[in-house]
């Protein structure tokens, strides 16, 4: 039987095709979607097989058997045990747990995720199935999983920001040529809850899920840095934020920057004369530029500069990254008290076992956060 011709996809077929290989979380689905779009595209077998870096055996075969109307044809068999054992009793629980805000059932946190679903359901029923099935179910059930949008561009000045960038540069072109004299540090202040509230959370199809507004409960304060150079950060935990706080923790920031310079055969004593000069990229919030604590940080920090961000700019503060990454991991997670959440926090924080994407786009969260180069 000879290949069919190209273009042989109805344009819906292609939308379907682009679609889910976005969605899918299994490589081997997504090979089977790419050769389907790259035939479609008039690629001979043996070019879809050297860039996919597949057999030829494999291309030819979906070539043949891939389904672009029936998308289940390109998963494997074996990927369907655990449904089988998702009993009706199983899905009704389901169904009725993802409708319930998760406070009715003693948890702390603002929304259900297919991973928190698959852990409780596990718990309830003893059926064990991984998140990825429970996501495959609700999308059956006619579930989505949406975000709401926001956006900042109507508060920002551009000019302001725009010479804010330019200035930016400067302090990271020299940074990065000359470690010794200057860094750039970036600061910012967040919180974690064990109720976490995001905008995502599944509904049925058409109707979107209020997510109750009660966050602080079991809440911890978190203010940190992050030099550009190297990522090397520093978060210390806080009871409460305000300006006397904020002068505690520069002043801890600076001990661990002449500590650091100390250790490369420096003397500590002359740190303020011959150490490295700081930038402190932070936002305007009202402690930070208190009269008497800007005084003070000039008196008794004069290595740092404190750099202000333009109004509604979080996307030039690297840290921000940070927070994200951090709250989208515990998203997932359940939490019997703020000190689990707390020493999960220090580990990901401070000993290095939070992975970042550094210049990933974040979409939908009020701006795309970047770092000028």
């Amino acid at each position: 039987m000879p290949p069919p011709a190209k273009n042989f996809l109805t344009p819906s077929q292609v939308i379907q095709l682009q679609q889910a290989l976005k969605e899918s979380e299994l490589p081997h689905v997504r090979e089977r979607i790419l050769i389907i779009l790259l035939q479609n595209d008039g690629k001979p077998q043996h070019e879809i097989a050297k860039f996919l870096g597949c057999s030829p055996r494999t291309v030819a075969y979906w070539c043949m058997h891939g389904d672009p109307d029936n998308l289940e044809s390109l998963h494997n068999k074996r990927e369907y045990e655990h449904y089988r054992k998702a009993t009706s009793e199983y899905i009704e629980l389901l169904l009725k747990t993802v409708e319930q805000p998760p406070s009715e059932l003693g948890y702390e946190f603002g929304r259900w995720t297919a991973e928190r679903l698959a852990t409780y359901l596990t718990e309830q029923t003893g059926i064990e199935l991984s998140s990825s099935q429970v996501r495959r179910i609700l999308k059956r059930k006619k579930y989505s999983y949406i975000w709401a949008k926001s956006d900042l561009g109507d508060k920002q000045d551009p000019k302001e920001r725009e010479e804010f960038q330019e200035r930016l540069r400067k302090y990271l072109a020299v940074a990065r040529d000359y470690p010794d004299l200057l860094q750039v540090w970036f600061w910012d202040e967040s919180g974690f809850s064990l109720r976490v509230i995001r905008r995502k959370n599944w509904g049925r199809k058409g109707q979107r899920q209020k997510v109750l507004g009660q966050r602080r409960r079991g809440r911890i304060n978190v203010m940190g840095a992050i030099r550009e150079s190297d990522r090397k950060r520093g978060c210390f935990f806080i009871e409460k934020g305000n300006a006397d706080i904020f002068l505690e923790q520069l002043q801890q920031l600076n001990e661990f920057i002449k500590q650091e310079w100390a250790n490369q055969g420096n003397c500590a004593e002359d740190f303020q004369s011959q150490g490295p000069r700081i930038i402190l990229i932070l936002d305007n919030a009202s402690f930070h530029k208190r009269q008497d604590i800007l005084s003070r940080v000039s008196q008794e920090l004069p290595n740092f500069r404190l750099e202000f961000l333009p109004a509604y700019s979080p996307d030039y503060n690297i840290i921000e990254l940070v927070w994200h990454s951090c709250k989208e991991y515990i998203a997932h997670r359940l939490f019997q008290s703020v000190d689990e959440l707390k020493q999960l926090l220090e580990r990901l924080l401070n000993q290095g076992e939070l992975v970042i994407k550094w210049y990933r786009q974040i979409k939908n969260k009020g701006n795309n956060y970047y770092i000028a180069a």
